[in-house]
């Protein structure tokens, strides 16, 4: 594995992110339990963390308080539309055959659940955010900026295409929440400039995604989950 990942230097950025995104589109696909697939969602990608990509992690954030902030801002624009404009996402912009539409993926029946809800909340908080971030911020501007060579790119670095074009894809995956998604994408690529910190964004990520995770529960808005 150690020879493999030497001679293939994208795998520690990109197969987890891929293995996570795999796992979403295969659920609808393959019925299970919903403990199965919430079990899987959190263990088969931290399995490939752990296999290939701790080398290329390092959590430790340099400016902790101040991510913590910017994790926060990021959760509060987040929700911010959806509060202020009643029926705000209701628009053809977030609703159609393109972006998807909005709707929970956990069904009525399991909201009670605490294994479950404790697993997405592990999922969210811990694991999203690092398989997100090696990609979109570790690996993605870098080969877009120098192609296989992309570790000669120091991190944090950015040319103004690979900001937008990391930004809008960043964006996009997060489907009818593309608009929000994009400013979130924006916020972490600038923090990534200042910090040139892995680290601090995973923790910004996670401050952001552990937010929204109590604000669904809590509040019972479970569009955002």
């Amino acid at each position: 594995m150690r020879n493999f990942v030497a001679r293939h230097p994208l795998v520690p950025f990109v197969l987890p992110f891929a293995v996570f995104m795999a796992l979403l589109g295969m659920a609808p696909l393959v019925p299970a339990p919903a403990w199965v697939w919430a079990v899987l969602r959190v263990g088969l990608p931290a399995l490939a963390i752990v296999a290939v990509s701790l080398p290329a992690l390092d959590l430790r954030p340099t400016r902790p308080i101040a991510t913590a902030v910017v994790g926060t801002l990021v959760f509060l624009l987040w929700i911010l539309p959806d509060q202020l404009i009643p029926g705000y996402r209701n628009s053809v912009l977030f609703q159609n055959g393109i972006t998807g539409h909005v709707a929970s993926t956990v069904p009525l029946a399991d909201r009670a659940d605490w294994l479950i809800l404790s697993l997405r909340f592990l999922r969210a908080a811990v694991i999203v955010p690092i398989v997100e971030e090696l990609f979109f911020r570790g690996w993605l501007p870098r080969w877009i900026d120098h192609g296989e060579d992309f570790r000669l790119r120091p991190l944090g670095a950015f040319t103004v295409f690979s900001f937008v074009a990391s930004t809008a894809l960043f964006g996009l995956e997060h489907g009818s929440f593309w608009d929000v998604g994009i400013v979130a994408g924006a916020i972490y690529n600038w923090w990534m400039i200042k910090t040139r910190s892995l680290g601090d964004l995973i923790w910004c990520h996670a401050v952001t995604n552990a937010l929204l995770s109590g604000w669904v529960v809590g509040v019972g808005q479970w569009q955002y989950w």
